[in-house]
């Protein structure tokens, strides 16, 4: 599937992955709605947007983690639209924290952000996609939703969800015609870290020396579109923590050894 032309949702595109996935789109030739809660920093990435191509970018400012929000926001997206071909689950925030210095009001608002509003918004555009004719669901996920990592329990507990979620959303409507890639990004060079929550719920505020060493995010900007055309279930991006996989899988002893020394940061 090519993406020039289609018409395609954002949510969290105010920054990062986003944000690189609103201009890796966009110059293939996409139709963009573009959401987060910061209307400032979307309506600047609308103009950087709109100085290349006008007409094919919209803002549709939302709280994803309020249901009221989120029925405005569908509303306002099919009066911008006719359809949405993709929609891309890409709000969240992660984790600086044990889990037993972790509030159970911090790790509900990590369930919440990455968990609830992906499946909150799928399910309130789903019909539409449906009766359409089909559509793309795209989910960014992470690698630590498919193994534990220290200093994130709430953050994979919410990555785990979104895979046992969307893995089986797609076999049910795998005969309507929705289909449903899901991303997991390691250590991408963003300012994820910086906007991490510590256990009282704090910003972490720091950049880690393995985000700022991680893959460039317009690389991987590009490895998404890459996956999202060519129909993949799963994606995973990044350097040499990709490593961890293999060898969970081959030699489980080995893979507890070096998650129980790796550096959290």
């Amino acid at each position: 599937m090519k993406v020039q032309g289609k018409t395609v949702w954002i949510t969290g595109a105010s920054s990062g992955i986003g944000e690189a996935l609103a201009v890796e789109l966009f110059g293939r030739g996409a139709t963009l709605i573009l959401s987060a809660r910061n209307e400032a920093r979307l309506n600047e990435l609308k103009a950087r947007l709109d100085s290349i191509s006008p007409g094919r970018c919209h803002v549709v400012v939302c709280d994803v983690t309020s249901q009221p929000a989120i029925d405005t926001a569908i509303e306002k997206v099919r009066q911008i639209a006719n359809r949405i071909d993709i929609l891309i689950n890409n709000a969240g925030v992660s984790q600086r924290s044990y889990a037993i210095e972790t509030s159970l009001e911090v790790v509900r608002e990590l369930l919440e952000v990455n968990f609830f509003s992906a499946v909150a918004v799928t399910k309130g555009l789903l019909p539409w996609m449906i009766s359409q004719g089909g559509g793309h669901l795209v989910v960014i996920s992470s690698m630590a939703g498919k193994f534990g990592f220290r200093m994130r329990s709430a953050y994979a507990a919410s990555k785990h969800a979104l895979h046992g979620f969307f893995e089986t959303l797609r076999a049910e409507v795998h005969d309507q015609g929705i289909k449903v890639t899901m991303i997991c990004p390691g250590r991408i060079n963003t300012d994820i870290s910086k906007h991490s929550l510590t256990g009282d719920g704090k910003l972490y505020g720091k950049m880690d020396a393995g985000q700022a060493n991680g893959v460039s995010v317009d690389k991987c900007a590009k490895i998404i579109v890459k996956a999202i055309i060519r129909d993949r279930k799963e994606v995973f991006i990044g350097g040499p923590e990709l490593f961890l996989l293999v060898v969970k899988r081959i030699c489980p002893p080995a893979y507890y050894w070096i998650v129980n020394r790796a550096s959290p940061t």
